[in-house]
């Protein structure tokens, strides 16, 4: 098959996702880190962490990768069980090494599995390596070279592979990030891992601090119970109904590798990733005192914007996917950057999302300020505004991403919902920006599905916006193919 990575990585169904392909992947991770940009051989010997998440099968994967890259010489370090991406990514830094491989298919459905690379600063690395990767594999098939393997057991023993568990210096490294000092009040908290990487993990923290935590859905289960993997609110129904059965309680749920945050507040009700993101930015500009960038997907919410400019604070705007906010971060100084699919960070830390840290914080939010995680939301709207947000995903025939934004932008509608289009963005598909409000139809780089995001002041302005958005896009859509 043709194995492409996409803004986090290579992913396909378990049909696909083979012991074939893996090795072949592994050996193009190992030709890309035995060589630099300009193909040049590396004159040391190169050092991989290895981590893997519930899935089926993710550990013999882990296993897999493991034993071709100590083939090619690479030292390898491989977690002792499954681990949330932000802790291989965090590990990778740690050891100062020189890259990392996570199996995990992060928050698809469990018919999915996959290979994220990590780059040496701890994140996603970059869209260049991922297409050198992409390069030696397609030149190893064309020249018939097979990957290199080493027995899994004879590596341990020659010391090629070392397995380790990278807990320790992450936790003592995000303990620091916070100030458990100032909580005020004692913290109930319903933990949902949704079955990933994150079972445990997120919890032991939590009681560290001296939190009273419950968790759900902790057990190793690599079907997921049946449930989609995903920290979004139509997933988390077990989670509300469990937080509603415990009294004062909030809950935080993890995707599949905890790279992603949700959260519910004490009502049942679904806190978003764009108000976990900007609460957790006021906290560390009004509380914590702290400045820098603010670095934002074009589909993350204008209440960031908001802050940003009470604050006199540079924001930046980037494509979807964590990648783009990765480089921002390492050439800015950025005080926290985000996504609306909940992968989030902030300065001090990692450039990677990490649905654990997320979690730590909006706990010490409400442990600090005497509020509870619904009176904190209620407060940032009167703080900034009230902003309402949905997004469709319509199944389309396959069509030219670069002709349909073509389309879109050439005649910009005047009006949307009743209200003016001031002006429109290209960066990533085409956003209408309107007054407090926006409109984004993006078409999905890997996939025929039209993904249509909207924010306005309330939900019937979002529901006509989408509804606009449905007709603009398929509508077009419809004339590139007639």
């Amino acid at each position: 098959m043709n194995i492409t990575f996409g803004t986090d990585g290579w992913r396909a169904v378990i049909s696909d996702f083979t012991f074939d392909n893996v090795y072949k992947v592994a050996q193009g991770v190992a030709d890309m880190m035995w060589t630099d940009a300009n193909n040049r051989a590396l004159n040391r010997e190169p050092i991989a962490v290895v981590g893997y998440d519930t899935r089926f099968l993710s550990d013999r994967y882990a296993q897999a990768v493991a034993s071709v890259l100590a083939a090619n010489g690479i030292r390898v370090y491989l977690t002792e069980r499954d681990t949330p991406t932000p802790i291989v990514s965090f590990a990778v830094k740690y050891v100062h090494d020189d890259g990392g491989v996570m199996i995990s298919a992060s928050h698809n459905p469990p018919r999915y599995n996959g290979i994220k690379i990590k780059g040496p600063f701890g994140g996603p690395a970059s869209s260049e390596d991922a297409r050198r990767v992409e390069f030696h594999i397609r030149q190893n098939e064309e020249r018939g070279r097979t990957p290199k393997r080493m027995p899994f057991k004879e590596a341990e023993r020659l010391g090629r592979i070392s397995r380790f568990d990278p807990f320790s210096p992450y936790k003592e490294h995000v303990l620091d990030l916070l100030r458990p000092e100032s909580w005020r009040l004692p913290t109930r908290v319903v933990v949902d891992p949704m079955y990933g990487a994150g079972r445990g993990f997120l919890a032991q923290l939590l009681r560290e601090l001296g939190a009273d935590v419950t968790e759900i859905h902790g057990e190793l289960n690599p079907g997921f119970g049946g449930l989609h993997p995903e920290p979004i609110g139509r997933n988390l129904r077990p989670l509300m109904e469990r937080v509603l059965t415990t009294p004062g309680a909030f809950g935080l749920a993890t995707d599949g590798d905890a790279d992603r945050i949700g959260a519910v507040d004490e009502k049942g009700q679904f806190v978003d990733p764009h108000r976990v993101m900007a609460l957790v930015l006021r906290h560390l500009l009004e509380t914590r005192g702290q400045r820098g960038a603010i670095v934002k997907t074009v589909s993350t919410t204008l209440m960031l914007d908001r802050l940003a400019e009470r604050y006199q604070l540079p924001i930046f705007e980037t494509p979807v996917g964590f990648n783009y906010i990765v480089e921002y971060i390492l050439s800015h100084d950025v005080l926290i950057g985000g996504e609306e699919s909940g992968g989030i960070t902030v300065k001090g830390h990692i450039p990677e999302g990490d649905g654990l840290l997320m979690g730590l914080f909006l706990t010490e939010i409400v442990a600090a300020n005497g509020m509870s995680l619904h009176e904190q939301v209620q407060d940032l709207y009167e703080d900034v505004g009230h902003f309402a947000y949905a997004r469709l995903d319509h199944r389309v025939q396959r069509f030219s991403k670069a002709e349909l934004v073509k389309r879109l932008s050439a005649s910009p509608p005047a009006y949307l919902a009743d209200l003016p289009v001031r002006r429109i963005s290209t960066k990533d598909g085409v956003k209408y920006i309107l007054d407090n409000a926006w409109l984004l139809i993006r078409p999905s780089g890997t996939e025929p599905v039209l993904r249509i995001y909207a924010e306005g002041p309330d939900e019937d302005i979002v529901a006509a916006l989408l509804e606009e958005g449905k007709r603009l896009g398929i509508g077009q859509i419809a004339e590139v193919h007639a």
